[in-house]
């Protein structure tokens, strides 16, 4: 925690960081372990990703994640979901717009099978990299209030074979946010967690939107 002061120049300078802190993070008697996967979520999550896959010569990965809004205000969040159908519910937020059952149920089906066509776009038809087994680290540019990382740790733990380890590495975090994720993942790793914390793009010089292609691109050279 509070590793570095930020900001950092841009998404793949705070990877480069980044990898540093978890090269010491995953440090271990030994040395046997199968090479690691980094999961980078989608989409500025992948460019920080990438520079810690490079770093440790490790396989990367997408992992989709996606926010499940409320119909008539999409940016307040009733969960996450991926492409897999693990799902994060805010429970607070579904009292609060009183959805029915059945309104809920189709928000969460759209949002899942948003997340699986995005997935299969960004891997360009490619199979997911094994993870059973591994460590699994998971990446984003940062997290706010958790419930997109939340989801993503949780379906890892539900794999059938679950990885031997699950990681969360990000560049910033709030610290509330991050003593709530702490006990949902075997190591958490955090350059900065500020307790006054507006938004992720304020750590960083150059916060500009990844696009797409961008994400497609890296992913089509970690092959």
């Amino acid at each position: 925690m509070n590793l570095t002061r930020g900001p950092w120049r841009d998404r793949a300078d705070a990877g480069r960081e980044l990898a540093e802190a978890v090269r010491g993070a995953l440090a271990a008697p030994g040395g046997r372990e199968l090479v690691p996967v980094v999961l980078g979520l989608p989409r500025g999550g992948v460019v920080v990703a990438s520079e810690v896959a490079t770093a440790l010569g490790a396989d990367l990965d997408v992992l989709v994640v996606r926010k499940v809004g409320v119909p008539w205000h999409r940016e307040l969040a009733l969960g996450a979901v991926t492409a897999s159908g693990v799902r994060v519910h805010n429970a607070e937020v579904f009292r609060q717009a009183h959805l029915s059952e059945h309104d809920m149920e189709a928000a969460f089906a759209t949002a899942e099978r948003e997340a699986g066509e995005r997935e299969q776009w960004f891997r360009a038809g490619r199979p997911a990299v094994a993870v059973g087994g591994r460590r699994a680290i998971v990446v984003d540019d940062g997290i706010a209030t958790g419930a997109t990382t939340l989801a993503a740790v949780q379906l890892l733990r539900n794999m059938d074979p679950p990885p031997a380890l699950v990681m969360l590495a990000v560049p910033v975090a709030p610290r509330e946010t991050v003593n709530r994720l702490a006990s949902h993942v075997d190591t958490l790793v955090v350059l900065h967690g500020p307790v006054n914390f507006a938004a992720v793009g304020e750590w960083f010089l150059d916060f500009t939107q990844v696009s797409d292609a961008e994400v497609q691109q890296i992913m089509e050279g970690a092959r």
